[in-house]
Formats: C-alpha cells, structure tokens, sequence
C-alpha cells in the first residue's frame, strides 16, 4: 500500500510562524513535523509515500529529497491552487487502497498499523475523543462501527468522537471527489466528500494512541511538550562544571551548558547552541541549533528555534520564537494576564480565548527586540520587526513594522 500526506497548506492559524516557513516544515523535538508524520508511517510498513505539497513546497522538497534519508521512498505532487483536502487527494490518481494523512497531524504508528488493519471497502477513517469537539468534524458511529453521520464544528456536539484526519480509501474515492461540491469556505472538502459516501459505508476505527493536532500556537507548544517527553536522556555535548540537570536533558552535537546554569527536564538543546553561564532553562523548552541562551536567562516550556539568540536578563514562558531572531538586554514576555483569566490571542483576526491560563507571545522569523521591550501575554509580532528600547507591546504587531517609543526630555542645569 502507498501512502498520501497532505502538506501543501500555509497554516495560517500559526501565524506570523508560517509568514516566512511553510507550517509543516516547524520544529518539534530537533525534527520537522512532517518527518515525524513520515515516520510515523514507515513504522507502520508503508515506504512509498507521495506529498502533496503547495506553499513554499520548494522548501520541503529541498529538505526531505528523495527520502532515502529516511528509509521511505518520496515522490511530490503539487496543488498550485489551494481549494481543500480533497481538492489535494485529486492530485494523485492510484490504482489501488491507499492511506491518506494530514501533514501537521502526527498519529501514531500502532495506530495508522491499525487503520490498515481494519480498512473495509471504500473508506476507513480514523476516530478519536477529546474533551472539547467543537472545533473538529463530529462523528456518530452505527452498528458494526459504521459512520453514520459527520457534523463539522458544531457548536453544541452530540459526542467528543471526532475525525482523526487519518484515513484508507479504495480509489471509488475519485468519483466522489468529482461529485464534491464547493464549500461555504469556497474550497472541496474530503469530510464533504465522505457525506456522499455515507451509503456505502465507512467504517470507523477508534485511535487511542499518541495524537498531535498541531492547529494553533498552544496546540503546537502542546505537542513539543508531549514529544520530549518521549526523549530519551542524552549528552552528546559538553557540560562544564558546576551545572544542575534535573530530569531529562537531549543535548546535541556541538551545544555546550555554561557553569551556573540550571536545566530541568525535559529540554531539547540543538546542535552548536550555547547556554548559559547562569541561565535557567524550565521543562518542555526546546532550543534549536546555533542559539544562543546567555547570563540570567529564563525560558520555561517555550520553543526557540535555530539561530536566535537570547542573551541577558530576559525571561520567556510558554511562548513561541521564530528563526534568526535577537533579543535586546532585559527584553521579557509575560504569559500571564494580572486578573488571572485566560489568555486570549487573536487567530485569522479573531479574538480567540485560548484556554490558557499561561500562554506568551509568538514571534515570527527575523524579529530584534531592543533592551527592556516587554511583551504582553497572548501578543503576535510580525516577523522582520523591530521593536525599540523599551516598548511595552500591548497589540500585535504586523510583519516588517519598526515600533519606536516616543519621549520628551527636559534638560535641567545642576547647580551648586
């Protein structure tokens, strides 16, 4: 069987992330998320595997080639027009059942093992159940595991079983495709399509596995958290004396702790990055390559990634920042709102309430920060901004913006 991944979309919720990288190609745990989604499938058995891809696709291909890198055999197909997931699986014709995934959803192998298993007939989708269903397609399954109906992001769900975005199809799909009609949303939607195959029947398979469903920045810090969490502990670099590791540290090639610093686990820090001296690096924080985490530093459940440099006075807590990025002396995010509610951040220009009683900021590639820049919680600045001496950032800031702060002075001649 060959398998379909679906990795031509911007990602747009991840914004100003997904500005200058497509979403897809976002660290988690030292790999890009779709090669975790890549493995997860060759686990499974299946090494001939095709990417749809569409946004900044040069990127992916030039990374990934041809795949033997990673033991699977790749092939690419290209969706100039982004018009929906079923739109994409059109864009490969097979002659035989095939498995179709998300590119920024990362299932586990057992359980993509399982949905092969279980495939009957035209369609097999994967199921699970989570806490809130509004956001997602809900399922009622019948007798004989079979799908009975799909409700998309209803606002008051009749289950928490959802669709999993993971499934099997016999190639009678394409002709449902060509049946599948425009969206509100104006693109061509599988869960459209799996509608029209309702009669046929499709059966559900219930996932209990890992499940990572990486559709906003809290969802991301989420799924870094549950990734090194499955790290093993690992010191490829140097340590110097007098530094406190607590729990579990990956420390790659190159990457040096300075004396002073205090590290607890789990922490990813990647290749040739340098921390410390005195530097305090909290759980759940991943660090990528060449970044520099210097003196009195502090980073709790965060993601920097590679070449950013954070070198004195700072603090930052679950937040997300982009690539080549520096931040000035004193330069600090908050994650918490003084009245204590949950933090808020505006998605696709929505105000969205997160959930989250601690959440940062999310800050796109190429950003400096000038000394004692404070960052509100919840805030998004634009990638290639700057952000002068002591700005408080109260709003986001849109991509390739210079905020100054204006002052009067008043000169005064001491006498006696």
């Amino acid at each position: 069987m060959r398998a379909l991944i679906l990795a031509a979309g911007r990602g747009t919720r991840l914004e100003p992330l997904t500005e200058t990288q497509p979403k897809v190609m976002l660290p988690l745990a030292g790999k890009p998320l779709l090669q975790h989604v890549i493995e997860a499938v060759r686990e499974a058995g299946i090494r001939d595997i095709t990417l749809v891809v569409g946004y900044m696709g040069g990127a992916i291909k030039a990374h990934f080639g041809d795949g033997s890198e990673l033991g699977v055999k790749l092939s690419y197909a290209e969706q100039k027009q982004r018009l929906g997931t079923a739109h994409a699986i059109a864009q490969v014709k097979f002659n035989e059942d095939f498995l179709v995934l998300n590119g920024d959803t990362v299932p586990s192998s057992r359980d993509i093992a399982l949905l092969l298993k279980e495939h009957r007939g035209t369609a097999t989708m994967g199921l699970r159940r989570v806490e809130d269903a509004r956001g997602y397609g809900v399922v009622t399954l019948g007798t004989g595991s079979r799908v009975e109906r799909i409700v998309e992001k209803p606002a008051h769900p009749e289950s928490n079983l959802i669709n999993a975005g993971i499934y099997v199809f016999s190639p009678e799909v394409y002709e449902a495709i060509e049946r599948t009609p425009l969206s509100p949303r104006g693109e061509y939607e599988i869960t459209t399509t799996l509608e029209l195959l309702l009669d046929r029947g499709i059966r559900g398979v219930l996932l209990r596995g890992r499940w990572l469903d990486i559709g906003t920045p809290w969802h991301y810090l989420e799924a870094n958290r549950a990734l090194l969490e499955e790290l093993p502990h690992r010191i490829a670099g140097e340590v110097e004396g007098r530094v406190s590791i607590k729990g579990k540290v990956y420390l790659e090639e190159g990457a040096v702790i300075r004396s002073g610093s205090y590290i607890e686990g789990p922490v990813y820090i990647g290749r040739d990055s340098i921390i410390g001296p005195n530097t305090y690096l909290r759980g759940c924080t991943y660090v990528g390559r060449r970044c520099r985490v210097g003196n009195a530093v502090e980073v709790k459940n965060s993601i920097i990634m590679d070449s950013t440099h954070i070198s004195h006075l700072s603090y930052v807590g679950d937040s997300i920042v982009g690539r080549n990025c520096n931040f000035g002396a004193g330069a600090k995010v908050g994650n918490l709102r003084l009245d204590g509610a949950s933090v808020k951040m505006r998605i696709r220009g929505e105000l969205v309430d997160t959930g989250k009683r601690k959440l940062g900021a999310v800050v796109g590639d190429g950003v400096k920060l000038g000394l004692n820049v404070m960052i509100n919680a919840g805030r998004k600045i634009g990638s290639c901004s700057r952000i002068g001496p002591g700005v408080v950032v109260y709003r986001d800031v849109p991509r390739n913006s210079f905020l100054l702060l204006k002052q009067e002075l008043e000169f005064r001649e001491v006498r006696g």
